[in-house]
């Protein structure tokens, strides 16, 4: 099970959450930390909320040995016992990672899910031969920056055409991630690009750093 960093982690866990947030955004930051013997990687887990005013603020970071399900259910039950029930909660934006969506499905399985594009684009793109990367990358592109869903789809599907005999693992993946990736597009354009990544946390990894 998770652990919370120091007292600042155990008064942010216990500070109580009324169930207003929008948007709830979670994803594990990697920290590198001295101590007496060297330097030393933790695994953080965070969360982060958005309220319908845009105003936002960490909810809960949590020391883990990894991302797993159980782990990230720990992170969730606490939200969830301090307040932070759903009711409200419009769209839920992670990293992709196997656990947390196994954990989502537990805790907040009526939220819609949104995975990072970001972290979607690293994983394409990283066994991509060097010769197909900037096409692999422009062709990826233009699914999430498309008009609308349809116009998504009919992008993955040139995507698909193109490369799917040369890279059927990546493509395959890809099509089944798809709906997850597209669920920025049942909300209002000017939120989209902010929507489709876990980006909006990664200005709150500078204070669970400190």
């Amino acid at each position: 099970m998770p652990r919370c960093l120091g007292e600042a982690g155990k008064a942010c866990r216990q500070a109580p959450l009324r169930d207003e947030w929008a948007y709830l955004f979670l994803d594990g930051v990697s920290l590198r930390v001295r101590r007496p013997s060297g330097r030393k990687r933790l695994q953080m887990l965070v969360a982060y909320g958005i309220r319908q005013d845009g105003s936002r603020q960490l909810l809960a970071f949590l020391r883990s040995q990894g991302e797993s399900q159980a782990a990230w259910e720990g992170l969730l039950n606490d939200l969830y016992g301090r307040g932070l029930r759903g009711n409200n909660l419009l769209l839920i934006v992670t990293d992709g990672c196997p656990g947390l969506a196994a954990a989502l499905e537990t805790v907040y399985p009526r939220v819609p899910h949104q995975r990072c594009w970001v972290h979607k684009m690293r994983n394409i793109l990283e066994r991509v031969r060097k010769r197909d990367y900037e096409q692999v990358k422009a062709q990826a592109q233009a699914i999430y920056r498309a008009e609308g869903r349809k116009a998504a789809q009919a992008a993955f599907r040139v995507f698909r055409s193109h490369w799917r005999a040369t890279y059927p693992a990546m493509v395959k993946r890809l099509e089944r991630d798809l709906p997850e990736l597209l669920s920025f597009f049942s909300f209002p354009r000017p939120l989209w690009r902010k929507l489709r990544t876990t980006n909006a946390i990664e200005r709150c990894f500078v204070e669970v750093r400190r």
